[in-house]
This record gives structure tokens, C-alpha cells and sequence, in this order.
């Protein structure tokens, strides 16, 4: 890497950053759709499963890894084998443009933090949301009309990103995070409290917990949860391993993962209690049925939320911005983690310095962004979210497992790892694990998906999903083949 601080001043630096990257914007309005939608109470069965035998095997095996190679993620597939050098500038591409949508998001976000304050939505925010402010439309015309209070508040977004990454790990990331991870929890606390106070909070909650038992038969339930765990823990994305990779010598990085994951399931639990309680409440106003309310994807936050605060009176013009405003703090912690994989590697692989690096990033994601600023941008981020999420994303983890499992020989990490755990000890569960198990459930996932989007795509999606593709396969072939600037690119740094 260039010649700056690139470790954690803390393991608390490290423990909150982990924290952050994996309680982001989605953990607010995904999961309490996703528990509702697949047997409610019923879910945890499988929920539970999937954090014991895919999510914290994985992210130990990301953890261990990293911090092994203390180095970005395809430097350290190069040392492992160079064949595999693609899938190691894969990922962390893909992983841009992830950010480049979700930080359009974290704009939308960040507008209805001003407009909450005085309820700008009006007396329809479905039709505010989708028609005013998104100008939303499925003809590709519309990629030629650019929103410009959108353009503005996804520039703002980048701006924030980077100035906070741009500086040093410890000064900026490490900072951040320990100012916002518990103010990000305080606030929530504080939001869901209120909203078991109202009245018909009850309501939804029965409608939230009441178990489905019958849907445990169903295999759809089942692949729900290992989704919900790879989205929420943020599997394969490169984070995990990047910042393991800045660890201290002596991090405990067993415990760590466990914590990780605690606060994760903890906090999305809790936020489904806030949202479905808010339900209960509109609900009983209403007279509308709460399932007839709960809406996926986005629309919990910016349609069904304002929905309630319309018939919550004059305390909405507090609550409203508050809780928009802790969404954002939510959606921070994640951008700044999905930055941080591309800008090592390419510190590492080119020799620029961290400031440059971010700054570069920072104009090329604001470019890219724009075209989610535009009257077509909501649905080309639908498509966006699904291909990179569903399709690339998952092929590349599945990858990323078996080279880490087999090829690399996870096995010879676990003498270092059990050293330092001071709360579990790994040992033959977990490489059974990571060798068969997660693989083959992760390929059932990828082809269900993979199936999925293309049975159901029009002509526009599939073109669209077809673009990118070739941007991804494409920007990944470019940064493998030009020539390393960085003395040390083929140099082995392990720690174990």
C-alpha cells in the first residue's frame, strides 16, 4: 500500500466499522419485509440457521483470510494463485457499482430529511414519491431528463463519502464510525420505543410474529433466509476481508465476527419491531389492513413512512426528520464500507496514495451516478440492484469460497484464529462449512436468481441487464491487465 496508516488505531475502530458496514440503510426496511412476508414468527427457524452455517463461518473465513494477507483483496488472490487475479478485481468492481446506486439512495434519503420537516410529500406520498420527486418512468426516453434536486442530493452524498475517505483510516473511517454506529443505535432505540406507544402498535406486531409453521416445507422460505444474511452481513462484498486486513496483530477476529453478527440480527430485529408497530397504528387510523400496507423495497422508507407521519399530527415534524435522518447515518456507515475494497486494491496495485485514490473514485461513482438522476434512473436501479446483487455478486462469492476453502487451504488459519478467540473455537464444523456447505447453498440461490431474472426480464431489461454485464466483465479485464506501478504488487505479505 502507499506509504500511510493503513491499520486501526483500536479493535474498537475495527469492531465498529465491521458493525457499520453491516447495519446499513437496507437492515431498516428489507428485513421487516422479508420476516413478514416468509411465516413471520416461523422465519427465525430458518433465520437462524442461516447466520450459524453461512453467515458466521464466512465472514470468520473473510476475516481470517485478510487479515492473513494484510493486503487489498486481488493482491492477495494474486499471492494465492494468479489465475485467479479476474475474480479478484471482479468483486471489488462489482462492489462500486453497488455503491454507485445505493449512494443515489442514500440522496433520496437525504432530501426527505429536509422535506420531513414540513411534509413536502403532501397528502399522497405514493404519488409524490414516484411522479414529483423520482419523475419516474419506464421509457428509455427518460434518460435524457435529469432530475435536478436528485443530481444534487446524490453529489452531496459523494461529497460526504469523500471527505470522510479520503483521510487516513483511523482519522477518517475509524472516527466516523465510533461517532455513528452508537448514535445510529441510540436514535433507533429511541424511535421504536415511541412507536410501541401508539396506540394499534399491537396490531402489528401479531401480524409481524404470528408463525406460518406450514411455510417451514416450503424450500422458498428457506433460501429467503440465507438472502436476508447474505444481503444483511454483507457477504462476499470484500469488506469483511478489507478491513481484517488493517487489523492489529492481536484483533480477535473470531469474537469480532460474533459480535458482528449479534448486533446485525439485533438491530434489524429491532427496526422490524419500530416499522411494524408504526403499521399497527396507521392501521387502526386507516382502517386498512396491515398487509394490505406493507409495501417492498423502498417504498417502506419513503412512501408507507410518510403515510404515517401524515396522521401522526405535529410530532411527525420532529419524529419525520429524526428518522430520516437516522436512516441516512444508516446508509453513511454502508457507502463509506463499499468504497474501501476498490480504493485499497487500487492503492496497492498502482501505488497512489489513499487521497488520490478516493478522489478519483469520488468523481468517476459521482459521474456514474447521474444516470440515476435521471427520470429513468429508479428502474434502471431496480435492475441494477438485482443483477449485481442476485447474479454477480453470488457467483463471485461462490468463487471467492472455494479458492479460499481448497485452493488456499483455509485449514492452516485456524491454529492463529483459535490463538486469539477468547469465545469460540473453531475446528472441523466450520471447514465442513466453508468446503460444502455454503458452496451448494449458494449455488442454489445463484440459479434460482439467475433464472428468475431472466424468465421474467422484458427486452429492456435484459438489454439493460446485458450493459451491465459488459461494464463489469469489462472494467474487471482492464484493472487485471495494466501493468502494476507498485514495487511490491508481486511481493507475498502473510502474517500466518
Amino acid at each position: 500500500m502507499a506509504n500511510e496508516k493503513n491499520e486501526w488505531g483500536s479493535n474498537i475502530s475495527f469492531l465498529l466499522a465491521m458493525i457499520g458496514s453491516a447495519v446499513g440503510l437496507g437492515n431498516i426496511w428489507r428485513f421487516p419485509y422479508v420476516l413478514y412476508s416468509n411465516g413471520g414468527g416461523a422465519f427465525y427457524i430458518p433465520y437462524i440457521t442461516a447466520v450459524l452455517i453461512l453467515g458466521i463461518p464466512f465472514l470468520i473465513l473473510e476475516y481470517g483470510v485478510g487479515y492473513n494477507f494484510k493486503s487489498s483483496f486481488p493482491k492477495a488472490i494474486r499471492s494465492i494463485s494468479k489465475k485467479w487475479e479476474y475474480l479478484g478485481w471482479f468483486l471489488p468492481v462489482a462492489i462500486f457499482m453497488i455503491l454507485v446506486y445505493y449512494i443515489s439512495i442514500l440522496g433520496w434519503d437525504g432530501f426527505y430529511v429536509i422535506i420531513s420537516a414540513f411534509k413536502g410529500w403532501g397528502a399522497d406520498p405514493n404519488n409524490y414519491f414516484t411522479n414529483t420527486f423520482l419523475q419516474s418512468t419506464e421509457s428509455v426516453s427518460g434518460i435524457a431528463s435529469v432530475v435536478p434536486v436528485i443530481a444534487v442530493s446524490i453529489l452531496a452524498g459523494w461529497f460526504i463519502l469523500w471527505f470522510i475517505s479520503h483521510r487516513n483510516l483511523e482519522d477518517g473511517i475509524g472516527r466516523v464510525s465510533k461517532a455513528l454506529v452508537p448514535l445510529l443505535f441510540i436514535i433507533m432505540i429511541g424511535i421504536v420505543i415511541f412507536s410501541l406507544t401508539l396506540p394499534g402498535a399491537g396490531i402489528g406486531l401479531s401480524q409481524l410474529f404470528n408463525p406460518d409453521w406450514s411455510l417451514l416445507a416450503d424450500f422458498n422460505i428457506w433460501m429467503a433466509a440465507f438472502g436476508q444474511i447474505i444481503f444483511s452481513l454483507s457477504l462476499g462484498m470484500c469488506i469483511a476481508f478489507t478491513y481484517a486486513s488493517y487489523a492489529q496483530d492481536d484483533s480477535d477476529l473470531v469474537s469480532n465476527v460474533l459480535y458482528v453478527a449479534v448486533a446485525n440480527c439485533g438491530f434489524e430485529n429491532f427496526a422490524a419491531i419500530g416499522v411494524f408497530s408504526i403499521l399497527g397504528y396507521m392501521s387502526l387510523q386507516s382502517g386498512v389492513a396491515v398487509p394490505d400496507l406493507v409495501t417492498q423495497g423502498t417504498g417502506l422508507v419513503f412512501i408507507v413512512y410518510p403515510e404515517v407521519f401524515n396522521v401522526l399530527g405535529g410530532i411527525a415534524n420532529i419524529i419525520g426528520p429524526l428518522f430520516f435522518f437516522t436512516v441516512y447515518l444508516a446508509g453513511i456507515t454502508s457507502v463509506l464500507a463499499l468504497l474501501e475494497p476498490v480504493s485499497v486494491s487500487i492503492q496497492n496495485k498502482f501505488g497512489w496514495s489513499r487521497n488520490k485514490t478516493v478522489t478519483v473514485l469520488c468523481i468517476i461513482g459521482g459521474a456514474c451516478s447521474m444516470i440515476y438522476a435521471t427520470a429513468m434512473g429508479s428502474y434502471i436501479l431496480g435492475i441494477a440492484d438485482t443483477f449485481l446483487n442476485q447474479i454477480a455478486l453470488l457467483i463471485g462469492v461462490i468463487f471467492e469460497c472455494i479458492l479460499f476453502a481448497w485452493i488456499f487451504d483455509a485449514s492452516k488459519i485456524i491454529p492463529s484464529l483459535n490463538k486469539n478467540s477468547k469465545t469460540l473455537k473453531i475446528g472441523k464444523w466450520w471447514i465442513v462449512a466453508i468446503k460444502y456447505i455454503i458452496p451448494i447453498v449458494l449455488g442454489f440461490v445463484w440459479i434460482g436468481g439467475l433464472f428468475g431474472v431472466i424468465s421474467s426480464g422484458s427486452i429492456v431489461e435484459l438489454s439493460i441487464l446485458a450493459i451491465l454485464a459488459v461494464i463489469l466483465i469489462g472494467f474487471t479485464v482492464i484493472l487485471k491487465k495494466l501493468p502494476a506501478k507498485s514495487k511490491d504488487w508481486d511481493e507475498t505479505q502473510q502474517r500466518l
